[in-house]
């Protein structure tokens, strides 16, 4: 075991953050902390890493164990290069190198014994330099550097120039490379881009250190995590399992749970209905059972309510006004800043109900292209036209039209003066503000609350095409739920562009990748596009760098052959795959009219055996033989059409 710790409390002026954690870390684990903003994992952390005392319990490491900590603004301040920074890191095998290159120096105007006494100091030097990997540790470096999104001409850049963004993937770089036997990081993919996260995520899996990760990347989570720990309402649970694993277990222990506390107060109910019942009568042995029951229910242990799961609270949000079918044409949009082009000439189209998302690596013009079509920036070649009765509403963390003194229910009312107070009240729960939470003031939120209020404004505007600009940033785990849950449910058209994978997969029907200057276009979710990324990239002649960039010249977007080549996957046209989506629907929904006629048939025929069963125990019908030959041969047929029917409901329930 690596680290444990054991019945873990902490309290502040404003509460019990943490009462009675548990749990442990053993070697080679790797283990996520979860939770809602607030329940209390950064000030954990910071009871396991040393830097501040619990008001009980201990936590325990193991003897020797070096542990690494990355924090969500971990940044680095040096005068260093990149390069250098990391190759500190390594500093023990850079002196050991030189020891070696200056022996073997030495060993060449030496003789006899001196040079005996040399060569066996080189040779322990040398086979140290070997056990700790030191032939490899420059290729490793490079690896990292280039795998967090550093190209060879950033690693002589000095990192007193470097943005704090690239100040913390240098940290990371760091901890990485040290790989310490516990490795703690806390937001890790904050300042990543798809490309960096897919790298990071394939190298915390392959190395031997164990990982404590807090985080609300859920799919990373889901493909580095082998036990969750969440902490809720001040208490931590363990699931073995990824976070897909975690949320499934949760459901069903909560179900449970519910499950338990309605059969309670269903036999409450009930008690409380006899013990009146009981006093009505008005007798003597009556009453005393009655008083009875009543100090035996006294002394029931009331189940507390399990908490209402965000999923269940449905949120259908249908614009004002429907617009046309098709929603917005882009022809030949270009940008560039000086000598840097964002992209060149791309054209793409999106129609009505479209969930559409835009990825790709930072800087190459995502959130500008989401300003050019909200008409925030110019482009500098091409144009873009919007269809009828489109009414653009734009979502962008940096310009929240909040008002600091207004209350939260005050900011909606004053909004949308029509709305009911039921109205209101609705819509901020299912955007988690409920009770008395409505009447915080604006200015008293933090970050994911601000976002979550200015999200719904945004979802009751009468808007019907949405442009996001990283709608999850800064949202908890249950509010990025909550908003998957208003997209998914959004009859209107929704354009943004994001990093988080999970939200991802969760609410875009299509997939526009801006890579190389252009778009590549992939109509599915996220799981879809991994699929096919690498038929789309061969199509189009691009071909991928060892750091994931993609590169290469081939068709611009906008062309036909474009189109065709980058909706395919593996050579199929974007119209072939819808094409063959509205089949499969079709054939889906024939199913399940088959299979409701075929439901139908049994019940029927099921219904004449039953008449005829009836028939023949008939006592007037048994002296007929030939009337019960006749219902024998009857039933028989109708036996053998029921068998029939059941094994085609078989095969039809299979295809649904």
């Amino acid at each position: 075991m690596l680290l444990s710790c054991q019945n873990i409390c902490k309290e502040f002026v404003t509460g019990v953050v943490l009462h009675n954690v548990s749990f442990h870390i053993e070697e080679h684990e790797k283990a996520a902390i979860v939770g809602v903003n607030g329940a209390g994992k950064t000030t954990l952390l910071r009871i396991l890493l040393g830097e501040l005392a619990p008001d009980e319990g201990t936590v325990t490491t193991a003897k020797g164990a070096r542990i690494g900590y990355l924090a969500q603004d971990g940044a680095v301040s040096s005068e260093h290069t990149i390069y250098e920074e990391l190759l500190s890191v390594k500093q023990d095998l850079v002196d050991l190198e030189g020891e070696i290159r200056r022996c073997e120096e030495s060993m060449k105007g030496l003789e006899g014994e001196a040079l005996e006494q040399m060569m066996k100091q080189y040779a322990a030097m040398t086979e140290r330099f070997e056990r700790e990997d030191g032939y490899a540790y420059k290729s490793r470096l490079i690896g990292v550097l280039k795998g967090l999104g550093f190209t060879e001409e950033d690693f002589s850049r000095s990192i007193a120039t470097l943005s704090g963004g690239q100040k913390t993937r240098v940290a990371l770089g760091k901890l990485l490379l040290d790989q310490p036997d516990l490795i703690v990081l806390d937001e890790p993919t904050n300042h990543l881009d798809l490309n960096s996260i897919r790298w990071l995520e394939n190298y915390i899996s392959g190395i031997s250190s164990a990982v404590l990760i807090v985080s609300h990347d859920r799919y990373f989570l889901d493909r580095i995590a082998t036990k969750i720990i969440e902490i809720e309402a001040g208490e931590a649970t363990v699931y073995e399992g990824n976070y897909t694993a975690f949320s499934e277990k949760k459901e069903m222990l909560r179900s449970a749970r519910l499950k338990a506390y309605l059969n309670q107060q269903q036999e409450i109910k009930h008690q409380e209905e006899v013990i009146e019942k009981l006093r009505s009568f008005n007798r003597e042995k009556s009453i005393k059972r009655a008083e009875s029951r009543e100090k035996m229910l006294e002394k029931t242990e009331r189940l507390e309510k399990p908490r209402e799961l965000n999923a269940q609270m449905h949120l259908r949000l249908t614009p004002h006004r429907e617009s046309g079918k098709d929603v917005l044409m882009a022809e030949d949009l270009s940008k560039a800043y000086g000598d840097h082009v964002l992209f060149d000439h791309v054209s793409f189209e999106i129609s009505r109900g479209e969930h559409v998302a835009i990825i790709g690596d930072n800087g190459t013009g995502k959130t500008t292209l989401l300003k050019i079509l909200n008409g925030l920036e110019r482009p500098d070649s091409g144009d873009f036209t919007l269809g009828t009765h489109v009414e653009i509403g734009y979502y962008d963390q940096e310009h929240h039209v909040l008002h600091a003194e207004k209350t939260v229910y005050e900011e909606i009312a004053d909004a949308y003066p029509t709305l009911t107070i039921t109205e209101i009240r609705n819509t901020l729960a299912a955007f988690l503000f409920t009770g008395d939470d409505v009447f915080k003031r604006i200015g008293d939120l933090s970050g994911g609350e601000r976002g979550r209020v200015s999200l719904a404004k945004l979802m009751l505007s009468d808007c019907n095409f949405l442009i996001l600009d990283e709608p999850t940033n800064h949202l908890d785990l249950i509010s990025k739920e909550v908003l998957e849950s208003a997209i998914r449910s959004y009859e209107g058209t929704v354009l943004y562009v994001s990093h988080d994978r999970f939200f991802i997969n969760r609410t875009a029907t299509r997939i526009l990748e801006l890579t190389h200057e252009r778009f590549l276009n992939y109509i599915g979710n996220y799981d879809y596009y991994l699929e096919k990324r690498e038929d789309v990239l061969a199509a189009q002649n691009i071909t991928e760098s060892s750091d994931g960039k993609s590169a290469g010249k081939g068709i611009f977007p906008g062309t036909p052959a474009a189109t065709s080549a980058a909706s395919a996957g593996a050579g199929t046209s974007g119209a072939e795959d819808w094409k063959a989506m509205k089949e499969e629907q079709a054939r889906k929904r024939k199913a399940e009219n088959d299979l409701k006629k075929c439901e139908e048939e049994i019940a029927r025929l099921e219904e004449a055996i039953a008449s005829i069963d009836a028939k023949i125990a008939d006592p007037a019908n048994a002296s007929k033989s030939v009337k019960l030959q006749e219902l024998t041969a009857d039933r028989e047929s109708k036996s053998a059409l029921l068998e029939q029917a059941m094994e085609r409901w078989e095969v039809l329930a299979e295809q649904v």
